[in-house]
């Protein structure tokens, strides 16, 4: 049986206590990209070669996102958010102990198990803890501290590679994380939801082909590599072909394909999906092109790329406002058309540049960017009930961290090849240039699908239900009415 807790008075503790888990995940991640070139020296490999190191925590997201929701029903909500924070703290520990490229590696697939597990679950408590004309207004509150963690996280950077060691980057994660633990013991309830049979074949299966493909894309950037790459991306696609057979034939697949026949949420993956594959490719990017192209000190990098989380946290002030407004459909597409805009701007940056001027492009890019993503999150959830829920949390959040991740991989692949191709051994600001417009164009296509929302999209989100359409409660009635008939 089902068992979901009452929804509390307000879901801002709540929200809070889950946001602080995101802030240390979005602050870990956003000081280790300025520390890059870094981490390199010390560890004796190129820069690009670190792209390795992202992915590899992307691959673990991939894997186990898909477990969290069925985890969170079976065991509770609050006993899984708590245990993923202390795996990804023991991860945060043993990067910090790395001592070669294969260690760190392995140290950040095992951060990742953490962060797998942490992300999605938390956000399943708090869209269980709000009504539906509450979930702009809850994933607002939800993101908020989150931001600050990009925030603080390049110039944080760029003081410990400074003044410090960049192994301090992993250990800063310690108190915000058992804080976090003890706050959520206290605050965060033990929601359970239906309990169902484990899908270990579509486990394995979902989890090797994302593995094999996201290594594939991986090596492709690696001289020397590329039979295997083949190899692996081939292997991938089969394995993903599999699951899409197993998945018709069971009943609980780890990630159903069925709920992309609700049109929202089908929209809103695909669409976020292409978006974020921007986002992946360029914390990645822009600091190591401050620093290897323009020359800028670790610390002066981190200056700069805070500009693009500063607009992603004026935007959330401002974005219940736009959408009831203005609506999903057409705020989409011109946040869209604005936020591709401004990154493939990126790619005329140069040394000669005004600061003023780049950091102008870089808020205005975070704000459109940060803005789509918020109602990519909001809408895609608009017409899932609670008991596909965490179903629902799980398959958007594996398809997230997949497009970041693939995004790392396009934009690591153009930084080794675009030199092979011009006869160069090393990097120029024109090879950071392509890469910047290569993930630019495959984002901007998710105008297209915009296109597909229609205008009354998420109306009920703003708690003004369209003219058109039953209310969620109606719609229930008439759902159980029927099944009681047949």
């Amino acid at each position: 049986m089902q068992r979901l807790a009452a929804r509390p008075r307000t879901f801002r503790s709540t929200a809070l206590v889950v946001a602080s888990a995101m802030f240390m995940q979005q602050l870990d991640s956003t000081v280790l990209t300025v520390a890059l070139p870094t981490m390199a020296r010390d560890l004796g490999v190129a820069a690009p070669t670190l792209s390795l190191a992202l992915t590899s925590y992307l691959v673990a997201l991939a894997l186990f996102i898909p477990a969290s929701g069925t985890l969170a029903d079976r065991f509770g909500s609050r006993i899984v958010f708590c245990l993923s924070i202390a795996i990804f703290l023991i991860g945060s520990i043993a990067c910090a102990m790395a001592f070669n490229l294969p260690s760190l590696v392995a140290a950040r697939f095992l951060q990742g198990i953490g962060g797998a597990m942490m992300v999605p679950v938390g956000r399943l408590v708090v869209l269980r803890s709000v009504d539906r004309t509450e979930i702009i207004q809850a994933l607002s509150w939800l993101v908020m501290p989150a931001l600050i963690g990009p925030i603080l996280g390049p110039p944080l950077g760029g003081m410990i590679v400074t003044w410090l060691e960049w192994r301090w980057i992993f250990y800063i994660n310690l108190p915000i994380g058992l804080a976090g633990i003890v706050f959520a013991l206290i605050l965060v309830p033990n929601v359970h939801g239906v309990r169902t049979r484990f899908d270990w074949i579509g486990f394995v299966l979902s989890g090797a082909a994302f593995a094999c493909i996201l290594f594939g894309l991986e090596l492709a950037s690696r001289s020397g590599t590329g039979s295997a790459a083949l190899a692996l991306l081939a292997g991938g696609s089969l394995l993903a072909a599999a699951y899409l057979v197993h998945a018709r034939h069971t009943d609980s697949p780890i990630l159903d394909p069925a709920l992309l026949r609700t049109k929202n949420f089908r929209l809103s993956v695909i669409a976020g999906s292409l978006a974020r594959i921007t986002q992946g490719a360029q914390p990645f990017l822009l600091p190591l092109m401050f620093q290897l192209g323009f020359g800028y000190s670790a610390a002066v990098t981190g200056t700069l790329t805070v500009s693009v989380a500063i607009g992603g946290l004026a935007m959330k002030v401002l974005a219940p406002r736009i959408l009831r407004r203005w609506g999903f459909r057409r705020s989409l597409i011109v946040s869209g058309l604005v936020g591709t805009a401004g990154y493939a701007l990126c790619s005329a940056f140069r040394p000669d540049w005004p600061i003023p001027l780049i950091i102008g492009v870089l808020l205005a890019a975070g704000f459109f960017t940060s803005f789509q993503f918020t109602a990519y999150n909001a809408i895609a959830y608009a017409d899932i009930d609670d008991k596909r829920m965490s179903s629902a949390t799980s398959f958007y959040a594996t398809f997230q961290q997949l497009s970041m991740s693939v995004g790392i991989c396009l934009a690591a692949t153009t930084l080794e090849l675009a030199p092979r191709v011009a006869g160069r051994t090393t990097l120029s600001l024109d090879d950071f240039s392509l890469a910047f417009l290569i993930v630019a164009c495959i984002s901007g296509c998710a105008i297209i699908w915009n296109r597909g929302f229609t205008a009354e999209a998420g109306q009920e989100l703003s708690g003004e239900p369209s003219a058109n359409s039953s209310s969620y409660e109606e719609i229930g009635v008439m759902k159980n009415s029927v099944q009681t008939r047949r």
